[in-house]
């Protein structure tokens, strides 16, 4: 892993920001705020998004373009039920969901702490949800119990506005948590942006970053693929990436067994089944339906590493052996391979550990190369960057490091460089 004191000297100006507070919430905050706490007062409590009207429009949304406010309010943002002095605003926006359908989602809008020109990074909090109890637009102020990664992104977030960037923070996932599904996560960032610009009245020209890592990587990477054709408009500078999802049928077998891991399994059919409908019923072994059943409303920290050992064959009943026979579940999955949906008109950065000669241990690094190598064949400048011998969770310290430079240089206009060769 790239040292704290090495990765700072590699970094200017607000770019070390983020990487500053990330590691002061990463190390301090999970383990107890001690006085920091003493003087900090718990946010006023709030409904899960699940039971909390502000979700729901009121009325029809199909008349509205995409990216529009429906309704808005001020809230607390804070951390581990401690409130900040801060504030954020959360706005309920039209989007589009994985079918065409109009949909509605929340995001959570962060003002910088100096004003400045207006800059505004789309960072997609990989919250990898089943259960509303883990939005983002829930967590982010202060209500809930995020995890370690929470913790640390919120650390990044925190950053960025020291450094003067205005945040979105969109729950991507939509209404019913559709976790990894590709185009309307991508349709939620670049809507939740959208809505960001004109809640704000900012110029319809203000350069856009788009960043995420693992489930955040989802809403990113579609986002630049689709934002072409779907938000033309938008001035988007860059894209970061970091493990990536690329094609779920290469997860799966890569996970199954894990000790770590393998708990996503049926939380990729949770979430498959409400984005596709699929008959589950008809394929799942009874273990299979119990462990569906069990992670259904559950954040990844309470199901990921929980099943230790769990291989694909046990959710399926006789005469299937894996996941990957079922014709409609290879279809979804087919549905949602990165690289499929269109072109990056921006400066991507894609990154990826390896831990194994495979991947970092969910994700496989020969896919996030070869998405890169793809893009770069198309004319897209892409960095790829590969962090050896480094597990998924341990790449989430240096692609920030990356990330905030990467982002800082666009935003600055400085040319970008690729390496196609070394992806």
């Amino acid at each position: 892993m790239v040292g704290t004191s090495t990765a700072i000297r590699q970094m200017r100006g607000g770019a070390a920001c983020a990487l500053i507070l990330f590691l002061l919430v990463f190390a301090g905050v999970g383990a107890g705020a001690g006085a920091a706490g003493a003087q900090s007062a718990a946010p006023p409590p709030v409904p899960l998004p699940s039971a909390d009207p502000f979700y729901t429009p009121d009325g029809p949304i199909a008349d509205l373009a995409p990216g529009t406010v429906i309704e808005s309010r001020t809230m607390t943002y804070g951390s581990l039920e401690l409130a900040t002095p801060l504030t954020s605003t959360q706005v309920l926006y039209r989007t589009t969901d994985q079918a065409g359908a109009p949909s509605a989602t929340v995001a959570t809008i962060l003002r910088p702490l100096v004003p400045g020109p207006p800059r505004v990074i789309s960072y997609h909090m990989a919250y990898d949800a089943l259960g509303s109890e883990c939005d983002p637009s829930y967590t982010l102020t202060g209500n809930g119990a995020p995890g370690r990664a929470a913790i640390a992104e919120q650390g990044v977030i925190g950053g960025y506005l020291a450094a003067g960037y205005t945040v979105v923070v969109p729950d991507y996932e939509g209404p019913d948590l559709e976790w990894t599904i590709g185009r309307q996560s991508g349709y939620a960032a670049l809507d939740g942006v959208r809505a960001t610009i004109d809640h704000l009245g900012l110029p319809a020209s203000t350069p856009v970053g788009l960043a995420g890592y693992s489930g955040g990587s989802v809403p990113t990477q579609w986002g630049a693929e689709v934002a072409p054709t779907y938000a033309p408009e938008l001035n988007i500078v860059g894209a970061a990436a970091g493990g990536l999802p690329v094609n779920i049928a290469h997860n799966l077998p890569y996970v199954s067994g894990s000790a770590t891991w393998a708990g996503v399994i049926p939380a990729l059919v949770v979430a498959y089944q409400r984005a596709y409908a699929i008959d589950t019923d008809s394929f799942l072994s009874d273990y299979g339906r119990q462990l569906v059943e069990t992670v259904s409303s559950q954040c990844i920290d309470a199901f990921a590493a929980d099943y230790p050992g769990l291989t694909d064959a046990q959710m399926v009943r006789a005469p299937y052996t894996s996941l990957l026979d079922i014709p409609a579940v290879v279809s979804a999955i087919g549905d949602n391979v990165m690289g499929t949906a269109g072109t990056p008109r921006v400066p991507m950065l894609l990154a990826v550990g390896d831990v194994d000669g495979i991947g970092d241990s969910v994700m496989v690094t020969a896919d996030v190369a070869g998405l890169a190598y793809e893009y770069c064949t198309r004319g897209v400048a892409v960095t790829y960057a590969q962090y050896g011998g480094l597990a998924h969770s341990e790449a989430f310290a240096p692609f920030q490091v990356q990330t905030a430079q990467f982002l800082s240089d666009r935003f600055a206009g400085v040319a970008p460089t690729t390496n196609c060769q070394g992806a």
